[in-house]
């Protein structure tokens, strides 16, 4: 019986040492399991912040507008490529002071007026440099003191624009006011007895009726540039012989270089066929010869000449052996009203707004335009065609 008790016994314990080891495992499986998933779950927690985290640099990094974002500290805890571009830093600019970064003693004045302010709204700075520019900075202080976030709006390109249209309408005024007061005056003389002596009337009727023509000119340019501004110029697009057009464009101008003795060479190959609207291409060429023969010597040469630049395209070639244009204007030749020399083109007429219609024509055609010119050695103008 002992032995009966005792061999249930140990059964008993061997039963219940194989059901602990059996809860342990278990346990052990369970903990394992939890680690395995708890593992995971931060791992896909993990990924998902680097995923965000790249998202929003890569959103960043699209924006055209520089962000930079600091610490309480001033230091850069993000920036930009936009904001890199902007103050020229390319190297990783995070843990730098801002003003290490942007070398710039306003931007960090801006950001150092958050302490005591929730926001500063349309500060404007200004980048000296060989190109200038004006920036717009926005900041905000972050919640909780933790930095600030600095935006910075590129206003060059608006500024100038605004400058732009404060010059087009000031241009404008005085080219209106130049004939305008002009066929004034001419009336007066005429109101004020003028009128009856015959020589007198003459006279200051083709006063009135030169400007008036002039100013009629001069509404029709600004139409057609507004028109070309606009993309409501329609080309009436044909194959033509380039020699042809050219010729009868230069017989329109035949009396004009005559009295100035100037020899007018068409220098186009015979070959040469282009695809353009011929009234379009005749304003264009009309443009650079009037200029050519206005603006080149006495008893000079105007050549127009032109070549295949073959992949379908074509180069005409307007060239004077007049003074040639300074360095400084050749670049600006193109925009609306200038003038190379002011008192001189009042006296030879015009609107000044040839060369800027020029440009406006060629670029409708696809094609481009630019100047080449030496001081005493001539000036040649030189524009693209699609080619037959």
């Amino acid at each position: 019986m002992t032995t009966i008790v005792i061999l249930a016994l140990l059964a008993l314990a061997a039963a219940l040492g194989w059901f602990a080891r059996r809860e342990r495992r278990r346990r052990l499986d369970a903990e394992d399991t939890h680690r395995r998933e708890r593992a995971e779950q931060e791992g896909r927690h993990a990924t998902a912040l680097r995923e965000r985290s790249l998202h929003l640099e890569t959103l960043f990094d699209r924006m055209i507008e520089g962000l930079i974002v600091v610490d309480a500290d001033g230091r850069i805890r993000l920036a930009n490529r936009a904001a890199g571009r902007l103050f020229d830093f390319m190297a990783p600019a995070a843990g730098r002071t801002l003003l290490e970064a942007v070398r710039h003693h306003e931007v960090a004045a801006v950001a150092a007026r958050l302490k005591g302010e929730r926001e500063v709204l349309g500060h404007e700075i200004r980048l000296e440099g060989p190109a200038p520019r004006i920036l717009e900075v926005n900041a905000v202080s972050l919640p909780e003191s933790a930095g600030a976030l600095l935006v910075f709006h590129d206003l060059t390109k608006l500024r100038q624009l605004e400058l732009m249209r404060q010059d087009f309408v000031a241009n404008v005024s005085h080219e209106l006011r130049t004939p305008l007061s002009l066929i004034k005056g001419a009336a007066e003389t005429l109101l004020d007895g003028g009128k009856d002596d015959a020589a007198t009337l003459e006279k200051f009727l083709g006063i009135i009726d030169r400007h008036a023509s002039r100013l009629g000119l001069l509404i029709e340019d600004l139409l057609l540039l507004s028109a070309l501004d606009s993309g409501r110029v329609e080309l009436h697009v044909r194959e033509l012989a380039l020699r042809d057009t050219v010729q009868e464009v230069l017989e329109d101008f035949a009396l004009t270089a005559k009295e100035k003795g100037v020899v007018l060479d068409n220098e186009v190959p015979a070959v040469l066929r282009a695809r353009a609207d011929d009234g379009r291409l005749r304003q264009v060429l009309s443009n650079l010869v009037d200029n050519a023969i206005k603006y080149g010597r006495e008893r000079g040469r105007v050549q127009i000449g032109a070549s295949s630049l073959g992949a379908g395209w074509l180069q005409v070639s307007v060239r004077d052996d007049g003074p040639g244009i300074p360095a400084e204007a050749r670049e600006r030749v193109f925009e609306r009203f200038f003038r190379v020399d002011k008192a001189r083109a009042r006296t030879q007429g015009g609107t000044g707004l040839g060369l800027a219609i020029v440009k406006n024509l060629v670029l409708a055609h696809g094609g481009d335009v630019r100047v080449e010119s030496a001081e005493a050695r001539g000036t040649t103008f030189y524009f693209k065609l699609p080619a037959a």
